[in-house]
């Protein structure tokens, strides 16, 4: 079925302020719901960037579990997580640990990975009193807005994740890699093109260098894709930033980026990125039951400050290696 036809059959709303809407009564077997409207599902997802399913009623762990494996197939185990998340099921998470108070700011998971989630699903088991909105942002939107001359630099030169592991802050080693085992974490880093330092206190630090601007799968678009403020020191809360200096030492933070060659990020790049995220994004409010679909590289996501009680069960899905120098490509097009 055309794409054009798909939103009238599954009554898709669309909204300039809001990710695409599907409103659906509740059916007896979700799982099985989702596995017969999957195409159809994951086409909308595509031309969107982002899709809310309310009518499904998902509560049931198990049951959400099944839903995902129905859209996304075999889910993908977490691996370089920048916090501890818990998992209730194989490749099934919590939401990332993070203050209520504080949001969460725009990000593509796991873009500092050489190979990247290309499905994010999240299901709202319980939801917030106020805020705590899952929200969206497009990254072709944000990319053409962002100013040429940054695009241009960062998309020249990429940009670099560093990594401090201790015991304290963020995921340990286990966590990230699946083991704490010296020689199994050098191999991984070695097979995903990660720099790697043991400290003389045994602790470790990684360093990683990764493009900013990629082409998309599918559609062939060049998409804004990092985490360059998301992971930036200027994003955290300022006693939080002042905190981890103080104690670790400003090259000793936990997580920070830089540009491709090693400079660092200024404080006004990363709130300029962040407030083109921002003014380019779209919130619904989460109703207990609702289904999330993000296309990951196509669409950042946030999360928002809230009160009251938030479980929001979230999945990754369709591993995939984004597309390349995309200043090569173009200039090959030309």
């Amino acid at each position: 079925m055309p794409s054009s036809s798909l939103a009238s059959a599954l009554d898709v709303e669309l909204r300039p302020d809001k990710p695409a809407l599907l409103c659906v009564d509740p059916p007896d077997d979700p799982p099985k719901w989702a596995a017969e409207h999957r195409e159809a599902l994951r086409a909308q997802v595509t031309e969107h960037g982002a899709l809310v399913v309310r009518g499904l009623g998902l509560r049931d762990t198990a049951q959400v579990g099944a839903v995902f494996g129905q859209l996304a197939g075999e889910l993908i185990t977490e691996r370089e997580a920048f916090a501890p998340r818990e998992a209730h099921l194989p490749g099934v998470y919590a939401s990332t640990p993070w203050p209520a108070n504080q949001p969460m700011c725009m990000h593509h998971e796991l873009s500092y990975q050489l190979q990247v989630p290309g499905l994010m699903l999240f299901a709202c088991r319980t939801a917030p009193e106020q805020g705590g909105a899952t929200a969206v942002a497009d990254a072709e939107e944000v990319l053409r807005a962002l100013p040429a001359g940054l695009v241009e630099r960062f998309e020249r030169e990429g940009w670099i994740l560093t990594r401090t592991y201790n015991d304290e802050i963020g995921a340990g080693l286990t966590e990230s890699f699946g083991t704490a085992d010296r020689a199994g974490i050098e191999r991984y880093c070695r097979a995903n093109a990660i720099d790697f330092t043991w400290q003389p206190d045994g602790s470790l630090r990684t360093e990683q260098r990764r493009n900013a601007v990629v082409r998309h799968p599918v559609t062939g678009r060049r998409c804004w894709f990092n985490q360059i403020a998301f992971l930036n020191e200027w994003t955290l809360a300022p006693e939080v930033r002042d905190y981890l200096v103080d104690v670790y030492g400003a090259d000793g933070l936990p997580f920070n980026t830089r540009h491709g060659d090693g400079s660092p990020v200024g404080e006004d790049v990363v709130q300029l990125i962040n407030s083109t995220y921002e003014a380019h994004t779209r919130r619904e409010p989460w109703h207990q039951g609702d289904l999330l679909l993000v296309d990951n590289i196509r669409t950042a996501h946030s999360r928002e400050a809230f009160t009251g009680e938030r479980q929001v069960l979230v999945g990754m899905g369709d591993p995939v290696r984004p597309a390349e120098d995309c200043q090569a490509l173009e200039a090959s097009e030309r």
